[in-house]
């Protein structure tokens, strides 16, 4: 479950906020904005008419970002009494690629469940329970979303009509899934959206009863979603409308090779293809997906994976929007452009800094690092701008008695042109090279060594022989090359 947005150059894009004077410079007002925050300026005194006791910081959005920048409040010892996190969800934040991944198991294969991926376990720390959040003294609001925002006042309205007070505020609500409109079906029984546990464990419930599924989109999820069916053993059809599987990071070439291996599995794809309606029996669960050719693809149970949008609302008219990558714009140190209001995660657009854009990613480790980064920029005089490095992966096939575990990991841009060395079996990795230098590398089934190397070459981006690369006889080799090249 990941995707890029990008937009133009930084000069192009956002620009960066000074809370005390527009004449500072940026690294300035970076250090005036962090002290202001340490003399605790903003903060407002107690009063028994705010839900949240008028807590110093507030967080809306109860995702792993919400839970790693917890533990960073934690961390500075400053969660107790003074962090409240206001969620739409019923469970304590989580480690959010478990859905389509090990949760989506079937049921004799030893599925993921919770509280066992409770963040911030994916990076191997401490399992945060709601336990955990009690413990540390920070207030947890549950299925309570926030509805309203009034930045000048810097209060907040959720669902159920209670107000809460801030001084800081860390938006944190990710993204919801893409849907289909309801007049083509998109909301009939049997269909599914992947956001959260709460619809993760209505397609495991569908699984059990289903026979024929169809999986809409070609990235990510339906990837995984598509894997993990193939171990419920059942007939299994993946339309999408693009030429191969995950267009925006796979070539041609790669892609061929995963759809094949899905193929041996069972699966079969349509490519290119537009859906028109799906359809409905008389109980008006679905039936099958009609395509813009006429033709019907029969289903009782289907997957919609078409992407996700920056859940922005209610915030969109508090704070600056990107019109090209979505989000919410934000500086180095994740600011809006309102003093206090901060975004992280998914619904952040940010520079990114070695590529010189600004951008819009949904990934995990983003997710993390954004969090992290905010909450220490927040608490302590650090200035320095996130840095971030993209990263991708995605782990099928994973469950007991499958045939061919697949796990891979990308680094970098996939810009330029790329070089596939290795025929799959299993192992392959492709590298992109633009003006001679490595921009981007892909790993499919490296040693923890191999994989270890692959963020250092990214970042690095050494100059490396094009004829030289071309020629290596195994993946082992290619990797040797790129690191002598460093």
């Amino acid at each position: 479950m990941a995707s890029i947005s990008s937009s133009l150059s930084i000069k192009h894009g956002i620009s960066l906020w000074c809370p005390q004077s527009p004449s500072l410079d940026r690294q300035h007002s970076a250090v005036v904005y962090s002290r202001s925050f340490n003399r605790r300026n903003f903060v407002v005194s107690a009063s028994s008419s705010f839900a949240n006791e008028n807590r110093e910081f507030v967080i809306v959005g109860g995702g792993n970002a919400a839970g790693y920048a917890a533990r960073t409040f934690v961390e500075h010892g400053m969660a107790d009494g003074k962090l409240c996190i206001v969620s739409k969800e019923a469970y304590a934040p989580y480690e959010r690629p478990a859905l389509t991944k090990g949760y989506l198991f079937p049921l004799d294969k030893k599925p993921a469940r919770l509280p066992g991926f409770h963040t911030c376990v994916g990076s191997g720390g401490e399992r945060q329970t709601p336990d955990w959040y009690k413990e540390k003294g920070i207030e947890m609001i549950y299925e309570d979303p926030v509805t309203t925002i009034d930045a000048k006042k810097q209060t907040l309205t959720t669902n159920s009509g209670k107000t809460l007070k801030y001084g800081a505020l860390i938006v944190a609500t990710g993204c919801t899934a893409s849907r289909f409109p309801e007049k083509i079906g998109g909301n009939l029984h049997g269909v599914h959206y992947i956001r959260d546990v709460a619809d993760a464990d209505s397609l495991i419930s569908s699984l059990g009863k289903a026979q024929k599924v169809v999986v809409v989109g070609g990235g990510y999820i339906g990837m995984e979603v598509a894997a993990a069916t193939v171990g419920w053993k059942l007939d299994t059809t993946v339309i999408f409308p693009e030429n191969h599987l995950l267009p925006r990071l796979f070539t041609p070439s790669l892609a061929q090779k995963y759809e094949e291996l899905y193929q041996e599995n069972g699966v079969k794809f349509i490519k290119g293809a537009s859906i028109k309606t799906l359809e409905s029996g008389p109980d008006g669960n679905v039936t099958g997906v009609k395509l813009e050719n006429g033709s019907t693809i029969e289903a009782d149970l289907v997957v919609i994976g078409i992407g996700a949008k920056p859940a922005v609302g209610p915030f969109d008219k508090a704070v600056s929007l990107n019109s090209t990558v979505g989000g919410i714009e934000v500086d180095g140190l994740f600011r809006s452009n309102v003093p206090g209001i901060f975004a992280i995660g998914d619904v952040a657009a940010f520079p990114l800094k070695m590529y010189d854009r600004i951008s819009r990613v949904e990934h995990v480790d983003h997710a993390r690092g954004s969090a992290q980064h905010c909450v220490k920029s927040l608490l302590t005089a650090q200035t320095h701008t996130y840095d971030y490095l993209p990263y991708f992966y995605s782990r099928v096939f994973e469950y007991e008695g499958s045939s061919r575990k697949v796990w891979w990991q990308f680094f970098g841009d996939n810009v330029g042109e790329a070089i596939q060395i290795g025929n799959f079996d299993p192992k392959i990795a492709t590298f992109w090279l633009d003006s001679g230098k490595l921009k981007g590398v892909l790993l499919e089934s490296g040693s923890p060594e191999e994989f270890k190397l692959l963020p250092t070459l990214a970042r690095s981006q050494p100059s490396i022989d094009k004829v030289k690369l071309q020629s290596a006889a195994s993946v082992e080799e290619a990797l040797e090359i790129a690191r002598a090249a460093l």
